[in-house]
């Protein structure tokens, strides 16, 4: 994607294979800063603190983790502890976890060059990560022009509305719910966006709107309660999100407030889709209940992030003090609010996704 007319990626390594440098998405939207890793504690630290987020990102942090780590130390032992210290950082995040076993079995296997070999490795995985976004893109066109012919609504852009942010930044690049709508804008389509704001960390106002208008994409920012009734007004065509996981019978772990929009949408008859890589697809789950949901800090429910009058970025509380908090980071929404699932290898019926593997 671009930013201010130069194209970057979420994630890069340094040409020599000495550090790695990533976006700092804690800074946007108000400022866009590189932020220059160069061992594992400094990628531990940027994977806890979310300068680093989204499952595919956090995957392909990981493995450049591993890879940083052989340059302090190749040892076996050293190996499988930072494999340790990098599973702990996101204990729930299944991609990460996935990308840190596949790096260890690979370099397992190599007891020589084994530092070079981890930074091959790692580059082999953020390059499949931007292969497969692509191909979710055009799968996920082909839906959105068959809808948008079909449109009821002449008059109007067709309007798509999404969560959180499965975008570019939750990527290496291009992302996976938002990988069609660039690919339809890019086509020409008519096509608005309403980006719901996805308390309590606001990745969609923060992050979404951002690289969406980065790329020149319309969009509308709402509250997380808006999208019901906009549906009921006839003002969305079309939901697409990401996903966490997907269970073998078709539910979708994402972002909370994912339920409750999947829900507005079934009453509504609107087509619901997530779009995931079908690496994400865990056939050893039979359903969403097996999922275990992380349950994140009650200080990100109670305060708020926010651009002072003097351009400061300033946290503000917003509850009372006295005041309890819970705050479940994902909720599972069942299969049968689902229209389908867009990977790099088709769209498929949340019923049919063993033919996605």
């Amino acid at each position: 994607m671009k930013v201010a007319q130069k194209h970057y990626r979420t994630i890069w390594p340094d040409a020599r294979c000495k550090f790695v440098e990533i976006i700092d998405q804690t800074k946007l939207p108000f400022a866009f800063e590189i932020v220059r890793i160069q061992n594992l504690a400094q990628m531990v630290s940027a994977i806890k603190t979310m300068q680093v987020r989204g499952a595919p990102l956090i995957g392909v942090a990981a493995a450049y983790g591993i890879a940083l780590a052989m340059l302090e130390d190749d040892s076996d032992a050293n190996l499988q502890q930072a494999a340790m210290r990098l599973k702990a950082s996101r204990p729930t995040a299944v991609n990460l976890a996935w990308a840190v076993d596949r790096m260890v079995i690979a370099l397992q296997s190599m007891p020589n060059l084994r530092n070079l070999g981890a930074w091959r490795e790692a580059a082999n995985i953020a390059e499949e990560d931007v292969t497969q976004n692509q191909s979710i893109g055009q799968h996920g066109i082909a839906l959105i022009k068959n809808l948008y012919k079909n449109q009821l609504i002449k008059d109007r852009p067709f309007n798509i509305l999404t969560h959180c942010n499965a975008g570019w930044l939750a990527t290496v690049d291009f992302g996976t719910a938002l990988a069609p709508l660039y690919a339809a804008h890019d086509a020409g389509l008519n096509v608005h966006v309403y980006v719901s704001e996805t308390r309590p960390r606001n990745q969609g106002a923060a992050l979404t709107a951002w690289e969406l208008g980065q790329h020149g994409v319309p969009h509308t920012v709402i509250t997380d309660n808006a999208a019901g009734h906009l549906m009921q007004k006839n003002q969305i065509d079309m939901v697409i999100v990401g996903a966490d996981r997907v269970t073998a019978n078709g539910d979708v772990c994402n972002k909370i407030g994912t339920y409750l929009k999947a829900l507005a949408a079934h009453d509504n008859k609107i087509s619901f889709y997530a779009a995931v890589p079908s690496l994400f697809i865990f056939c050893a789950l039979s359903s969403g209940n097996d999922i275990e949901i992380e349950e994140r800090h009650g200080d990100e429910v109670a305060t708020i992030q926010g651009l002072a009058p003097d351009n400061s970025v300033q946290t503000v509380r917003v509850i009372p003090h006295e005041s309890q908090t819970a705050n479940p980071a994902f909720d599972d929404t069942p299969a049968r609010l689902v229209t389908g699932i867009i990977t790099e290898k088709g769209v498929f019926a949340p019923n049919a996704l063993k033919n996605s593997k």
